[in-house]
């Protein structure tokens, strides 16, 4: 694909974060009960189990996962680019919830202890890609944990009113060693199903030093 310009950089970021602002109420009654536990335990499980951890929920929507992560006594902080979900996220999980855009990030250096990308990274246009993960990766403290969960395949482009880009392992393996990430282990939801029938990718990873 060739470079987009800013200004069909800064289109793609109008219309898919338009698109989760007016459908913000209708999206956190929909996904707020999904099981995303086997998520959620691949992340935790590949940090120190013995302190409460700092964790950045990237692309938090309405706050699911936040909340998820304080009950179990730890220290998130959430991010999204939409201004509903922020607000959202906010009155159910009364956590820091940052109101950002994938690709204009201002993360603190080497603050946080694992980052939780569920179903968001793949928003982020290819070009765009390794830079926003050399951001993440400066965010983190040494041995710091990345989770990411995307859809899987090999296309890029708009569906609907929102901006995919689809990656299977080795092109995410070979984003991700680029911007100094070592994967850890990874795996295909949802469990249990042949291939053909387990559209997400999961991949844990970390930070190398």
């Amino acid at each position: 694909m060739s470079k987009q310009s800013q200004e069909h950089l800064d289109e793609i970021e109008k219309y898919t974060i338009g698109h989760y602002d007016d459908h913000a109420q209708s999206y956190w009654l929909g996904t707020k009960d999904h099981d995303v536990s086997q998520n959620i335990d691949a992340f935790l499980q590949a940090m120190p189990q013995s302190k409460a951890l700092d964790i950045l929920d990237l692309g938090c929507g309405p706050g699911r996962d936040v909340y998820t992560f304080k009950s179990l006594g730890h220290k998130p902080t959430g991010l999204d680019g939409s201004k509903e979900f922020c607000l959202i996220a906010q009155k159910y999980s009364n956590c820091p919830i940052l109101h950002q855009n994938f690709l204009k990030l201002d993360l603190p250096e080497s603050s946080f202890d694992g980052i939780f990308a569920n179903a968001s990274l793949f928003h982020i246009p290819s070009q765009e890609l390794h830079r926003v993960l050399c951001q993440l990766h400066q965010a983190l403290r040494p041995g710091g944990v990345l989770f990411s969960s995307n859809p899987r395949g090999d296309a890029e482009g708009w569906q609907g009113q929102r901006y995919g880009h689809f990656m299977e392992y080795e092109t995410s393996k070979n984003y991700l060693d680029k911007a100094g990430f070592q994967i850890i282990h990874h795996y295909y939801r949802p469990s249990g199903q042949p291939r053909e029938r387990q559209p997400w990718l999961a991949i844990v990873s970390q930070r190398k030093d």
